[in-house]
């Protein structure tokens, strides 16, 4: 399993200016995301941190992959998210986004619609289409 980074700045991950009041409480535990918007930014951040348990935890049980979901030393680097669309209702959500990274030397983007459901007063991620 892959160590998780630790971060010491300012600013989030996600890209909200801060790290401390944004995505941490999530990635520690300290607080679950109010919505499927702060969900997938946390989900973001926790790829970028390499927080593979929190990734675990917030993605819906019968969904979930059973093998390593961060690559261990992966030569990726993200780079950046921005969110394209956002909708709620009730108990789903879908969020459209790219986020960008570097892979070998190559920037490249990642354009994903994900789909959100929420159990028991919690929001988990179901699955994304990639376009």
């Amino acid at each position: 399993m892959s160590k998780k980074r630790d971060f010491v700045q300012t600013g989030c991950p996600c890209g909200n200016p801060s790290f401390e009041d944004c995505c941490k409480p999530y990635l520690t535990g300290d607080a679950t995301a109010k919505d499927a918007l702060s969900l997938m930014r946390s989900r973001y951040s926790a790829y970028v941190t390499e927080n593979e348990h929190y990734l675990r935890e917030t993605w819906v049980d019968e969904n979930r992959p059973s093998g390593t979901i961060i690559e261990k030393n992966s030569p990726v680097k993200w780079l950046g998210l921005k969110i394209i669309r956002h909708q709620e209702h009730e108990n789903r959500a879908v969020v459209e986004f790219i986020a960008s990274y570097k892979q070998n030397g190559r920037m490249q983007k990642l354009h994903e619609i994900s789909r959100f459901i929420k159990k028991n007063e919690q929001w988990y991620y179901f699955d994304g289409t990639f376009f």
